[in-house]
């Protein structure tokens, strides 16, 4: 069992726990993620590491409350604890030979991009960070990137906070005034960071994608998360717990990915309506 040591609300759906679990706060570095499970009958879901605390050997999470169990997970309280948690899993972000990053994350792919960006800037790398969100409200983790950015811009669709648009915007303008990147770093919904790939494309910055598809064991044996890749004119599988979750976003075929995302979405709606009902009535059928 790991106890949940810290909670937080960022936002109306977004949820920040700390979790204890000192083996993998020592090992984990940013760009991996672990897989848990609420209770011993529940779902494995991936999650990205956060952040870490090797001293006080906890492990920080940020999950958007968008499923059953993401559901049951935003129930518990400070204290509580869940059934597992694995990890670390996946390869971290690359950051050898890169002086200059531009790092770009998207709703609560913020979770995911920012302790990349704060690795980058330990390693006294340039950092120019773009975040979006739908509107005001939902803006998360704007100090936390400001703290490990030279520049940030926050971007808003209905203009609401920051500037109005979304984040291709401000990255093509500053591609288009000559400034140069190492690597570009997207991390957020699939659509959003297809946009940021074909907007990158003529310029020929490389641009890192991070993969966070269907997975269940986190070892590469189950497949669920396989991706296909374009790879010099063959097309490949690879699989987002071993192989990633960064890739090369020239390679991704989006299209597919998103059309397997929504594989399981009437699944996914009926276990949500049945989780909230069950927490209605304190777990009783």
């Amino acid at each position: 069992m790991y106890k949940i040591i810290d909670k937080k609300i960022l936002n109306p759906t977004v949820t920040q726990m700390d979790i204890y679990s000192p083996l993998v706060a020592k090992k984990a570095k940013a760009g991996q993620f672990i897989i848990l499970r609420v209770d011993e009958d529940g779902e494995r879901i991936p999650l990205t590491v956060a952040g870490t605390d090797a001293s006080a050997g906890t492990v920080r999470i940020i999950f958007q409350t968008v499923g059953a169990t993401t559901m049951k997970l935003n129930a518990k309280r400070a204290g509580e604890y869940i059934s597992d948690f694995v990890g670390p899993l996946g390869c971290p972000t690359r950051t050898d030979g890169i002086k200059k990053v531009c790092v770009i994350g998207g709703g609560v792919g913020c979770a995911i991009a920012m302790p990349v960006a704060e690795e980058f800037h330990k390693l006294g790398a340039t950092v120019v960070s773009i975040t979006g969100f739908r509107n005001k409200n939902l803006v998360i983790l704007e100090d936390e990137f400001a703290a490990c950015s030279d520049s940030l811009t926050v971007m808003t669709d209905d203009g609401s906070y920051g500037r109005g648009g979304n984040v291709t915007v401000p990255l093509k303008e500053m591609l288009e005034s000559g400034e140069k990147f190492d690597m570009i770093i997207a991390i957020g919904p699939l659509i959003m960071m297809k946009f940021v790939v074909e907007t990158a494309r003529p310029f020929g910055v490389p641009v890192t994608v991070s993969m966070n598809p269907i997975m269940i064991d986190g070892t590469g044996m189950c497949g669920g998360c396989r991706l296909t890749l374009n790879r010099d004119g063959r097309k490949i599988t690879e699989f987002a717990c071993v192989d990633g979750p960064d890739f090369n976003g020239y390679e991704i075929d989006f299209d597919e990915a998103m059309s397997r995302g929504r594989t399981y979405a009437d699944f996914e709606k009926r276990e949500r309506e049945n989780t909230c009902n069950l927490l209605k009535t304190g777990g009783k059928a």
